[in-house]
């Protein structure tokens, strides 16, 4: 079988197409999967780094084919290097390995230019036989400065959803009596410690700092709050605008409100923090980078750093900006870390640089914003974590 991109590939790498490897692949791509006999009647879709992961993404539904096939035509902003799942509208319903065993991550690079991109789903998660074996635990990989503050914290602004909050302390916490700590907090919690809990590998922030620590580089130290995310509410939760086209969106502004008004409250009273906002940083990649871009935007008396790791502009991209325009000046204590890879999407960096150039335009200064664009940047966790510690640095240990 030969891809239109070049690259010739073997019908037996049909199905490991990009479950592990990846191939420079054109876009318009289309996509063409083929599905096991036993899938149920229903949409199939194409969840992935280029449209926030969304299982049920109203405009990546593959329409059924006279010889029950599945066919999309990816937009042609869809480019780059990009990470993939196939599911029946839920994350429950994604595709699994022959073993139904939930399957990894598909990888492409798509580039200029029509293809067409042949998968297979060897079986879906919610039809493993009873007869099959459980799959397999992923190992726990926190370290013992981590520990879940709670599993139901109260989110009164959001009608009283509970959610998961994990905490660090520093490793000299319980030794040092008097001493205080800025605090950190990060969204997506399942991916910031805990490869366990993590959907595609975590960002392995307790043993980064822990690193920083050892060596030198950062005896400042810092608590670090992450908050889960809301799963199926995530694309609502992270953005304060609706985004018409899919749907979800809203209640960013709410979300926001709970982390200011109710979650900050609560570690400042419980634990040794440095509680002004020059101590106080806010961090997050995708979508959690749209809210915690919005968040140093809402409150900069609250939030003074902030950290965007390739954020999901895109999806309310002309409310933020405009918001960004038209809202008060940060003062000049606040500090901004943007960093994003220019191969993520069409859209990535002019979005990102956008609304650096606003933050600019605002008054903020130049010292006081980090720009960086890695030729090597993809949406991916193994890049976010890479990125963490230069951040870090940036924003609270210098």
């Amino acid at each position: 079988m030969k891809w239109r991109s070049g690259c010739r590939w073997s019908g037996a790498l049909a199905l490991g197409l990009a479950l592990g490897a990846s191939c420079p692949v054109r876009a318009q791509t289309m996509l063409r999967v083929a599905v096991p006999a036993t899938t149920p009647a229903g949409p199939i879709y194409v969840a992935g780094s280029f449209n926030a992961w969304q299982p049920a993404a109203p405009g990546f539904a593959l329409s059924r084919q006279p010889d029950g096939s599945y066919q999309l035509t990816l937009p042609a902003t869809v480019r780059g290097p990009q990470e993939f799942k196939l599911t029946r509208g839920s994350w429950a319903t994604g595709e699994a390995d022959a073993s139904f065993q939930a399957a990894p991550n598909r990888h492409a690079d798509f580039g200029p230019g029509p293809a067409t991109l042949p998968l297979q789903v060897a079986a879906w998660q919610d039809q493993r036989p009873t007869s099959a074996p459980p799959p397999a635990p992923k190992p726990h990989t926190l370290t013992g400065n981590v520990r879940v503050l709670t599993d139901s914290f109260k989110l009164p602004q959001l009608g009283g959803r509970a959610r998961r909050v994990w905490l660090y302390l520093p490793p000299d916490y319980s030794g040092m009596s008097l001493r205080r700590y800025p605090v950190l907090y990060m969204q997506d919690g399942q991916n910031v410690f805990d490869d366990a809990t993590a959907y595609s590998g975590e960002w392995g922030v307790d043993e980064t700092l822990g690193q920083l620590g050892a060596s030198g580089a950062s005896t400042a130290g810092c608590i670090v709050v992450a908050v889960d995310n809301g799963g199926e509410r995530r694309l609502d939760e992270y953005s304060p605008w609706l985004n018409t086209e899919l749907k979800h969106g809203g209640e960013g502004d709410a979300y926001v409100n709970f982390l200011a008004f109710t979650l900050k409250p609560y570690i400042d009273s419980h634990y040794r923090t440095l509680p002004d906002a020059a101590h106080t940083a806010i961090a997050g990649s995708s979508m959690g980078g749209l809210i915690a871009l919005y968040a140093g935007l809402k409150y900069p008396m609250v939030f003074g750093r902030v950290g965007v790791f390739s954020p999901a502009i895109w999806f309310a991209k002309d409310s933020l900006l405009s918001y960004e325009r038209r809202h008060r000046p940060a003062p000049l204590s606040s500090r901004f870390y943007f960093v994003a890879g220019p191969a993520e999407s069409e859209t990535m960096l002019p979005l990102m640089t956008a609304a650096r150039n606003g933050l600019l335009a605002r008054g903020v200064p130049a010292s006081h914003l980090a720009f960086k664009a890695p030729a090597d940047g993809q949406h991916s966790e193994w890049f976010w974590r890479r990125e963490f510690g230069p951040a870090y640095r940036w924003l609270l240990a210098e």
